[in-house]
């Protein structure tokens, strides 16, 4: 059982984790920036990015896929900031319009430059490939932990999370306080002399660097759940951002893990002969624990309040 675990669950675990931890640091602050839907702008208009670096390197490998959807996602990010403060609308509106351009701009390019062939179906721009990112060459169970030959054959979707998680984390840690204070007192932020849109666009960036990296291994489904879920869970059980930061991560962590066992063994358990999607039950698993948190979260009636503010 140590053995196989190792091949067929460990990595999509980790990866799994290690995505959710990535989207809900980030989530955080815009969720309390009223931003939480940035996230889902950013997993669907990397569509035109992909179909570009298609025509460009005429391949479908997974460098030049991370760089056309890194580049469309940071595109999108400057011009809903653009359209936001140059036009004075609500981010809502400012995310629609440049969603459904950049959306249909990539269908359009999609279908009359007859890139057809690109493999861009549902199951992995929406559920990703989670259950197909296993580790054959552990074959030592625990031990390949130590082998080098195994290690230089794990799957790169780990090391690639692994760095994007770390990076999102170190950020984090560095910007806390000027987050914190752009955040919650935009004023006194700029009274201060700290600069306040700079902050905002790196915020979505970083956002945006999350969803990118995240997006080939675990799909569209998971990024978006993980910018929500965890975070808004977290702020309704403290009125904290340490704690509540802490929270959330707790939280993409057991709804990554607990989602993933659900997936594989719930059908079984339940006498069904077949697993379900990995993506989907992940984010199920966020969302009841945001349902919970709603009916036993000792700050919702305040944060209800807030919403509605």
């Amino acid at each position: 059982m140590g053995a196989e675990f190792v091949q067929f669950s460990l990595t999509p675990i980790l990866i799994g984790t290690l995505a959710a931890i990535a989207c809900a640091l980030p989530g955080n602050f815009l969720i309390l920036r009223r931003q939480a839907l940035i996230g889902d702008a950013i997993s669907h208009v990397v569509l035109p990015g992909i179909v570009v670096a298609f025509l460009l390197t005429g391949t479908v490998a997974a460098l030049p896929m991370l760089l056309g959807a890194g580049a469309a996602a940071l595109l999108a990010v400057v011009l809903i900031e653009a359209i936001r403060r140059v036009g004075r609308i609500e981010p809502g509106a400012a995310m629609g319009v440049v969603f459904t351009a950049l959306f249909a701009g990539g269908v359009l390019l999609l279908e009359q430059s007859d890139t057809s062939r690109v493999h861009l179906d549902v199951e992995h721009a929406l559920m990703g490939n989670l259950e197909t990112l296993i580790w054959l060459r552990a074959t030592e169970g625990w031990a390949s932990l130590t082998d080098p030959k195994a290690l230089a054959h794990l799957p790169p979707e780990l090391p690639r999370m692994a760095v994007a998680a770390a990076l999102i984390a170190l950020l984090t840690v560095i910007f806390w306080r000027p987050l914190k204070l752009s955040t919650f007192d935009e004023g006194f932020a700029r009274s201060i002399g700290l600069p306040v849109s700079a902050i905002g666009l790196g915020l979505v960036i970083t956002a945006a660097v999350a969803a990118v990296a995240a997006f080939d291994a675990v799909g569209s489904i998971i990024v978006i759940a993980m910018f929500i879920c965890p975070p808004a869970a977290a702020r309704l059980m403290t009125n904290s951002l340490a704690r509540q930061v802490w929270l959330s991560v707790g939280f993409a962590t057991l709804s990554a893990v607990l989602g993933y066992v659900l997936a594989g063994y719930g059908p079984l358990w339940l006498g069904y002969a077949n697993a379900v999607s990995a993506a989907g039950m992940i984010a199920t698993v966020s969302g009841v624990i945001l349902g919970l948190a709603c009916l036993i979260g000792p700050h919702r009636r305040r944060v209800g309040v807030a919403a509605g503010a």
